[in-house]
């Protein structure tokens, strides 16, 4: 950044400001181009605070459009179609970032080019794609994400019925991308692959990567009607957090299932097989689940990482702590499914959740070690399970019904700590959040998507 010395008079440091930002203004230009070669060109030519607009129309690329270049924080390079969605750009290349690429901005375009061709590489940081729509073809993943520092968002995935997931998550070495921040994406209609294993909708990280902590944030992202395979998101790394999303119609699962240390807190589950847990010390707070089949799993485990077990294995989970999640009207509530030699799960807190509705409240069908349970309220439920006496109260918590559902409503006679419920925000987890959100926040496709939102251009 140019730092302007203002010593002298106001007329001399103003003369120079204006000189200074009229040079930096002719060293950035704007093109707009109309095919493919030109748009080469032009991203080969860039310069920070370039902006490349491709004309609205239908492209079909021969190779990968490559793009190596460097813009600034505050000069990026920018690479949009004319209109938001109307430059659509098949065949058999996307868009690939390759190392040292930085501060490069991919916006507005459509997206029908062949799978596992839309990269941001190793070494490449600090880039964005925003508003644009993929809706690729063949197996593959439709983006993938390897280097640190970008943001993905107000995206469309969409229309998918082949292997490989619409996002991602990959890394260098055994390290997995750090810091990225994904958010208001809209992931929807990925049809069933038929059982097979490698179509999640949104994949972060692979067993290599699962040690190494990533600090990323995901956000505000709705996902309707993915149906892949059994895993809808699969957490393969450690130090992810994901809230504030809606998971909606789903019949595929949120798993955490290899890695440490993550955060899931204030999502909305409705009708989708809920979430699986693996792997130590997460924690899973003021979560709402309604019409889940079931609504929280906890693992059991093959293998002990710590111990030396394989990083594929099935990690037994850990000091895990699930509070303050509120379950409605689920088939079933809190299980641990069987396994043959199954080590189970040990010292995990089950506390301060509410459980209305449903047929077992809790199903443990393994080893469960050193548990604490402590002050879980349970109403209209037809069995309270494994869940000792002493963990639980049987009584109405009182919950208003809202448009989406139901919550603990102010003054609750019943949940004396009525804030720490879905879905006010755990008083634990405010320090992660800057901007907490207005109460019941259930996303709709209008909040999410390339639609959405403001771009820089509107």
């Amino acid at each position: 950044m140019i730092k302007i010395n203002l010593r002298g008079s106001k007329k001399t440091g103003l003369l120079l400001l204006i000189v200074l930002l009229g040079h930096t203004m002719l060293l950035a230009s704007s093109i707009k181009v109309t095919s493919i070669p030109a748009l080469q060109k032009a991203i080969d030519k860039a310069n920070p605070g370039d902006v490349i607009i491709l004309a609205d129309g239908v492209y079909t690329t021969k190779e990968n459009i490559t793009i190596n270049k460097k813009g600034t924080l505050n000069q990026p390079i920018t690479i949009c179609a004319e209109t938001r969605g109307k430059a659509d750009i098949g065949g058999l290349g996307g868009f690939n970032l390759v190392n040292p690429a930085a501060y490069i901005i991919i916006s507005g375009f459509k997206f029908t080019h062949k799978s596992s061709t839309a990269k941001l590489g190793s070494g490449t940081s600090f880039c964005r794609w925003t508003h644009n729509i993929f809706e690729n073809t063949g197996d593959g993943e439709n983006l993938t994400v390897a280097g640190s520092d970008h943001e993905i968002d107000y995206n469309t995935f969409q229309g998918k019925n082949s292997m490989g997931r619409f996002l991602a998550i990959r890394g260098t070495g055994s390290q997995i991308a750090q810091r990225l921040y994904i958010h208001h994406n809209y992931f929807n209609d990925f049809a069933s692959q038929g059982g097979k294993n490698g179509a999640e909708a949104f994949q972060f990280g692979l067993s290599g990567f699962s040690l190494s902590s990533s600090n990323s944030v995901v956000e505000y992202n709705l996902f309707e009607r993915c149906a892949g395979e059994n895993e809808l998101i699969s957490v393969k790394a450690s130090a992810v957090t994901l809230r504030f999303n809606t998971f909606r119609n789903c019949p595929a699962q949120f798993t955490l299932r290899h890695g440490n240390k993550s955060k899931v807190y204030n999502n909305y589950f409705f009708n989708t097989p809920g979430l699986r847990i693996f792997g130590d010390n997460h924690l899973v707070s003021s979560n709402y689940f309604e019409n889940c089949n079931p609504a929280i799993t906890i693992g059991n485990g093959d293998g002990e990482v710590a111990d030396g077990a394989k990083l594929t294995s099935h990690d037994r989970p850990d000091s895990i702590c699930i509070i303050y999640n509120t379950l409605v009207n689920n088939q079933e509530n809190y299980v641990m499914t069987a396994r043959n030699a199954g080590m189970g799960a040990t010292a995990v807190a089950f506390a301060h959740n509410i459980i209305r509705g449903g047929k077992t409240a809790v199903s443990l069908s393994g080893p469960y070690m050193n548990a604490n349970w402590e002050d879980n309220v349970l109403f209209d439920v037809n069995d309270p399970g494994n869940i000792p006496s002493t963990g639980y109260k049987l009584t109405d918590p009182k919950l208003v019904k809202a448009k989406w559902g139901y919550m603990v409503g102010n003054h609750n006679p019943i949940i004396k700590n009525n804030n720490f419920y879905y879905p006010f925000v755990n008083t634990a987890l405010k320090a992660d959040i800057k901007n907490p959100p207005p109460d019941n926040y259930v996303l709709t496709p209008e909040d999410v998507g390339y639609a959405a939102g403001r771009s820089k251009r509107d």
